[in-house]
Order: C-alpha cells, then sequence, then structure tokens
C-alpha cells in the first residue's frame, strides 16, 4: 500500500507559520522514510487543531497500516472518504487495507471507485484485479490487468499478477514469461547482487560451471529445486547458492557440486540462474512438470536421531501426525494463510493421534493451546535447519499444515501432507482441485470464501477422524 495521500496545495501565509498541509507533507516525507512514529505525531498535531482534516485522517491511516493495525487504519481512511470521497488514491488504499481483512465485496467496491475517478491508473487497476481474485472474478481481474499494462508496458506488479493468475488456471507458456516481471518489482530489485557471468539461457555449457540461485522463500526454493538435474545434465558443475537452512538438503540433490550460502565465496563460474526461472528455461506445461517424486532424501544419520526421539516420546500404536499452523510474519499474505493453534483444537479431538510440532519457532501466543494436543511439545530448539525438520518428517504418519514451507517439503520428501489453503490461494495449487501435479502426495483443502476457515478446519477435521480410524483398523494385532 501506497504512502503517498493526496493533499490540498497550501494557502498562502502572510504570517509564514505552517498551514497543515505543510505540516502533512512533512508526515508524508516521514513516512516514506518509514520513520512512522515521527509521521503519526505530526498527523496528530494537525488533528488536534483540525480534528477532521480528511488528508491527516488518510495519511495517520496508512501510518496505522503500516504499523500492523489494520482495522484502525480503515477506519481512519473509511473517516477521510466521508469528507472528501473524490481522492483515487484513499480509496485504492482502503481496497488493499479491506482485502487484508478479508472483507472482499467492500474491498471491490473501493477498488471500482479508485478505477472510476482514476481510470488511467495502472496501480488502481492492479489494486482491483486482486480484489475480483479474491473474489474469483478472474476474467475481469484478467481484463484489469491487460488495460494497466497497456496503459504501462513496465508495470511490473501489473506482469506478475497476471502470471499468477494464468499459472493458476495451468497457462503455462505465457504464464512462465509473466512470471520473470517478479525480479522487476520494487520486492524483487536488488535481490541479487552485481554478477559479471552470464545469464543463463539454457544453452548446453560443456566444461563450464551453472550458478543456480535458490530466490525467494524457502517453499519456492524447495519448489524448483527438482530442476536442478535437469540443469545439471547440460553443463560440467553446478554450483548452488542457497540459505545456510537449507543448504544441507539441497547440497544431496543429484548434480548439485557445491553448496554457497555466501556471495563471496562463489568461484568463478560460466553462468547463472534463478531457480525459479528454471520453469521457463525447460518450458514446463503441467503434463511435464520433472518427477520423480520424492525429490529430496533426508540425512539418514538424523532420521537415526529423530527415530530414536519419537520412540521414546511417541511410542508406537498411534498415528504421528506434525503440524504447522503459522509461517513467517514477514510473508506478504502472512495475515491470510496463518492460524492461531487453538484454530486446529478440532483436529486434536477429533483423532486418537499423537501430534508432533512442526513449528520453528513456536510464537509465543500460542504456547498455551499445545496442551490441548496430545504429545505437542516446542522441538523448534531441536530442529537445527531443514535436514532436521526433513528427517522428522520422513518418519510421521501424516503432516497437516498451512500454505508454507512444510507442505512443500513434506511433498518434496514424498510424504503424506494436507495443506490448508486460504483463498484465493497461491498459483501454485492451481484452482479448484483437491490434488496438485507438484506434490503428488499432497492433498489439498481449500477455503470456500476468504478468511472461513471454521468450515475448511472442521472438513480436515472430519478426513482426519476417517483417515485415522482406518489406520488404526489396518494396523496388525
Amino acid at each position: 500500500m501506497s504512502t503517498t495521500t493526496t493533499t490540498q496545495a497550501p494557502a498562502p501565509q502572510a504570517s509564514g507559520r505552517e498551514t497543515p498541509e505543510q505540516a502533512l507533507a512533512r508526515a508524508q516525507a516521514a513516512a516514506q522514510a518509514k520513520r512512522y512514529g515521527e509521521a503519526m505525531g505530526i498527523c496528530q498535531d494537525v488533528l488536534a487543531v483540525s480534528p477532521e482534516h480528511p488528508s491527516a485522517l488518510a495519511l495517520l491511516g496508512v501510518v496505522h497500516a503500516h504499523r500492523g493495525e489494520i482495522e484502525r487504519a480503515v477506519e481512519l481512511l473509511q473517516a477521510a472518504l466521508r469528507k472528501n470521497a473524490r481522492v483515487a488514491a484513499w480509496h485504492a488504499n482502503l481496497c488493499s487495507l479491506l482485502r487484508m481483512l478479508n472483507r472482499i465485496d467492500e474491498a471491490i467496491a473501493a477498488g471500482r471507485e479508485a478505477v472510476r475517478l482514476a481510470p488511467d491508473s495502472p496501480d488502481n487497476l492492479v489494486n482491483l484485479s486482486l480484489a475480483l481474485t479474491d473474489k474469483d472474478e478472474r476474467q475481469q481481474a484478467t481484463a484489469c490487468l491487460i488495460r494497466a499494462i497497456g496503459l504501462n508496458d513496465q508495470h511490473a506488479d501489473a506482469h506478475l499478477a497476471l502470471a499468477q493468475l494464468l499459472l493458476a488456471r495451468g497457462e503455462m507458456e505465457p504464464g512462465w514469461l509473466e512470471y520473470e516481471w517478479r525480479n522487476q518489482t520494487e520486492a524483487g530489485k536488488g535481490t541479487l547482487p552485481r554478477i559479471t557471468s552470464m545469464p543463463w539461457n539454457g544453452m548446453h555449457i560443456p566444461g563450464g560451471k551453472l550458478l543456480l540461485i535458490g530466490d525467494q522463500g524457502y517453499g519456492d526454493t524447495i519448489q524448483f529445486a527438482r530442476y536442478i538435474p535437469m540443469a545439471a545434465a547440460r553443463c560440467e558443475e553446478v554450483l548452488l547458492g542457497c540459505s545456510v537452512e537449507l543448504a544441507p538438503l539441497l547440497g544431496r540433490i543429484p548434480g548439485v557440486s557445491r553448496v554457497f550460502h555466501r556471495w563471496n565465496e562463489i568461484p568463478g563460474h560460466a553462468a547463472y540462474c534463478r531457480l525459479s526461472s528454471l520453469a521457463l528455461m525447460f518450458r514446463t506445461t503441467l503434463e511435464t512438470i520433472p518427477g520423480p517424486s520424492p525429490y529430496l532424501t533426508p540425512d539418514p544419520a538424523r532420521v537415526a536421531k529423530w527415530r530414536a526421539w519419537l520412540d521414546a516420546n511417541h511410542p508406537p500404536g498411534l498415528p504421528r501426525i506434525g503440524i504447522a499452523w503459522t509461517g513467517r510474519p514477514t510473508h506478504p499474505n502472512d495475515r491470510r494463510r496463518s492460524l492461531r493453534l487453538a484454530a486446529l483444537a478440532p483436529l486434536a479431538q477429533a483423532a486418537r493421534a499423537r501430534f508432533i510440532s512442526l513449528q520453528k519457532p513456536v510464537p509465543a501466543i500460542d504456547q498455551p493451546s499445545m496442551a490441548g494436543f496430545p504429545g505437542l511439545a516446542d522441538i523448534s530448539g531441536d530442529l537445527q535447519d531443514f535436514d532436521d525438520t526433513a528427517a522428522l518428517i520422513s518418519l510421521l504418519d501424516l503432516v497437516v499444515t498451512i500454505d508454507t514451507s512444510i507442505g512443500h517439503l513434506s511433498g518434496a520428501l514424498g510424504r503424506p501432507v494436507w495443506i490448508m489453503l486460504a483463498k484465493a490461494s497461491d498459483w501454485r495449487w492451481l484452482l479448484d482441485r483437491p490434488d496438485t501435479p507438484w506434490y503428488p502426495s499432497a492433498r489439498l483443502f481449500r477455503q470456500a470464501t476468504a478468511g472461513a476457515w471454521t468450515p475448511l478446519i472442521e472438513d480436515v477435521a472430519a478426513t482426519l477422524s476417517e483417515h485415522v480410524a482406518r489406520e488404526l483398523e489396518t494396523e496388525p494385532a
């Protein structure tokens, strides 16, 4: 959401005293520099003199939004719009905030008003397209994005949003082309240092080294790591750059020669490529997503360690179910995808099972709820990296998780995993299907409407009850 708001031009002042508009210009500059406390103080000073100043209310709303106080931000923007409903940017900001609260119909209305007031703004069209996607009005969302790109063919966010729509509905060829624009968005710029080797075009490099870079989040890196052996077949040696948490696990993928997690340690190489660009490089379609599954293997020594731990703490006899309920707080969609552990209580009530936390870390707010799940304990201190987590998952009967890296890891290991998806779900889970060609061992549970977790969790609990009952029936006497 933009920190830019529209204010009226400052009126001439014979006395030389600062006008409210001049003060708000300072507040806006502070907000853009992420000095939110300073911006809030200036807005409050203006409102102390003019309690209904619409620009001050709107900017204060933006500041509250950046501090994570979304409900209060909505109230302030709505108050500003009651005083002046002609500012398109305020409607656009309100649209973004209402989406975060899953008030989708209101978000669409705000987004449409922003477009009506400023029909030639690509930003407003992209904003509206996101709200329409949340409502499954994907044809209208696509039309908005086509218009936005027509107005500005370099609008990276519009191209990326179009990529996600195309990939979600299985139009892979144009989808992967548009997906490359992710590297030109504000979030994507500057993620790589200056690299003097050639950007790889898929060519064979006999006798040459290829650097593959794990970009984006942990889940993305795991998802696209399946392409490493295919890339290795076209060069002499693959160097892999990835986070230290993933390095031991990904280093065992066939074709990886060496793994690095510091830029200054990477040796000379002929060409480089982001892992998430390999799908385009190999012209992936739904029918040609690389196998086999599993394509990741846990470390045998760590498997032995976790088997001993499970036998001591979760003796055989009942199914062992791993759970993960919250993701990285800085993820742009985390407010929608993450849950409080208490919300999963129906799972503990539905099945005779032992539950194992796969959270790293376990949020402090969820610690008291752990007692409601048989056997559940905070073991995040013992999960040193993804290799430890992979070893533990390889020994579990089932993993139940939100859309986070744990789902990708379980699927890449070929382990049974149920993934609970918020609406609208990420492009990689496609549309309206309970399975995914990316991970054959995964089962998808989808929200029927945005924010409706309770019915989804009840469905998971009922399915889990049946699943565990069948498993217990087939256990040898």
